[in-house]
């Protein structure tokens, strides 16, 4: 199959997206292997356990010249034990609702079932074009039992595919593209700023990015790992787009066991990787832990903005002065990571959440932002005069200029004399002066030193 596609993330509002294709249907029928097969990507998580995935989440795809979004979605189920099941029957109708075609798919192995024909009486209630895709007809037998799924009474025509071949989905997807009313966009989120939400699991991250976009975007329980793949979500505020992305918390090594949150944690790795700035959760009530550090060090080494978000702070005693000595002891614990800004918030109590998100988006500024070489020079020698580099050995080091390279975050080349010579302890001094000067709260700097 020939589709040329990027995949990108979710939720953003119907009246953007043209062109909807949403997947339905019982658990383990392969839905996710056709959304990642027509988006040409591995995003969503795939597995031979039912309920894998759990909330919606969407990527692109192009067919004949036709942009559109397809939506992956958890397997619909009644009267099953999942404490999730109701929660993603909610996600997969809000699917439904923004799409313009759903692909109903059920599974050529295993039959027809009841759970399908309880499922078609349920899509008969959104009046959308509904196409019925048999998937796993590899062999001749299953493709020509194909034919008993017409009993749901969806149409007259039946569309016996292999999401895993790609067998049969350029004919469906002919078909498909002939509801779309425009040609679509290439990718929605070009040049839009991603913000990463990150922590532990269950710090309170989904919950997060429900408050903000005032729907259960995420599914939310009190187990730890609700959230299996990155969630991505389009956001409007202070005047800008960005894409929120709800990750998986992420665990220690010695912790991820089974394969499924094994692929969760690399897909919150990546999502971080991804992103432009991350916002770290950390639970008020346990404070900073080691898996805390690892996530800001990982973050910090992939030289991302940073925010951190205490959260579940309406659980803390407090007086006039907790915040600023919970604050204190952080940043000397995080230390030399402490260039990043703190904000005490309250989930549950809509507290501060606004302020926090306010405070991304000026750390995305900061990271983004480009200092004139005139101006650099100015400010930054004014700087070394007052503190010159320490002479090695009896060999003075010369500072001629510097320049602000044209990188995704912040870096600077200083030319001297002798750079080798340069230790660390003067790197972090003008790595303090470039942060007063120019304002680079949040954002990781980098420094080097060249011959001149």
């Amino acid at each position: 199959m020939k589709s040329r596609c990027q995949t990108g993330s979710d939720h953003i509002n119907s009246k953007k997206m043209a062109n909807v294709i949403s997947i339905v249907g019982r658990p383990n029928v392969g839905k996710s292997t056709l959304f990642n097969r027509l988006t040409e990507s591995r995003k969503a998580i795939m597995d031979n356990q039912s309920g894998v995935t759990r909330d919606r989440h969407y990527g692109y795809g192009e067919w004949t010249d036709q942009y559109f979004t397809v939506i992956d979605t958890g397997g619909y189920v009644v009267g099953s034990e999942d404490i999730f099941e109701g929660a993603i029957r909610d996600q997969v109708e809000l699917a439904i609702e923004e799409s313009t075609v759903v692909l109903f798919m059920v599974d050529t192995m295993t039959g027809l079932t009841d759970l399908d024909k309880d499922f078609a009486n349920v899509l008969r209630r959104f009046h959308k074009p509904v196409y019925l895709v048999a998937n796993k007809a590899e062999t001749t037998e299953r493709y020509q039992s194909a034919g008993e799924f017409y009993e749901l009474g969806l149409g007259d025509e039946i569309f016996a595919i292999s999401a895993q071949t790609g067998f049969g989905t350029g004919e469906l997807l002919d078909k498909v593209v002939t509801h779309f009313e425009t040609a679509g966009v290439e990718n929605p989120e070009e040049g839009i700023p991603r913000i990463a939400i990150m922590g532990r699991p269950n710090v309170g991250k989904s919950s997060f990015l429900n408050v903000l976009t005032g729907t259960d975007r995420s599914i939310v329980t009190d187990i730890a790992g609700t959230t299996r793949d990155a969630i991505h979500t389009h956001y409007n505020a202070f005047g800008m787009n960005f894409i929120l992305t709800d990750t998986a918390g992420i665990r220690r090594k010695s912790r991820v066991k089974e394969d499924i949150e094994f692929y969760s944690t690399l897909r919150s790795v990546k999502a971080m990787e991804e992103s432009d700035v991350c916002i770290v959760l950390l639970d008020a009530t346990l404070g900073l832990e080691g898996q805390d550090l690892n996530i800001i060090g990982q973050a910090d080494k992939a030289k991302k903005g940073i925010v951190i978000m205490v959260n579940k702070w309406d659980l803390v005693e407090k007086d006039s002065k907790t915040a600023d000595q919970y604050k204190k002891a952080l940043l000397e614990r995080l230390a030399p990571m402490n260039y990043m800004p703190i904000i005490f918030a309250s989930v549950v109590e809509k507290q501060r959440i606004h302020q926090v998100m306010e405070k991304a988006m000026e750390v995305y500024q900061n990271k983004t932002k480009k200092i004139s070489t005139s101006k650099l020079n100015e400010v930054m020698q004014a700087e070394i005069e007052k503190y010159p580099p320490p002479a090695h050995r009896g060999k003075y080091i010369n500072i001629k200029y510097m320049i602000q390279l044209p990188t995704p975050s912040p870096t600077f080349v200083f030319f001297s004399s002798h750079p080798k010579h340069v230790k660390e302890p003067y790197l972090r001094y003008l790595e303090n002066r470039l942060r007063e000067n120019f304002d680079f709260s949040g954002v990781p700097i980098t420094i080097f030193f060249r011959e001149k």
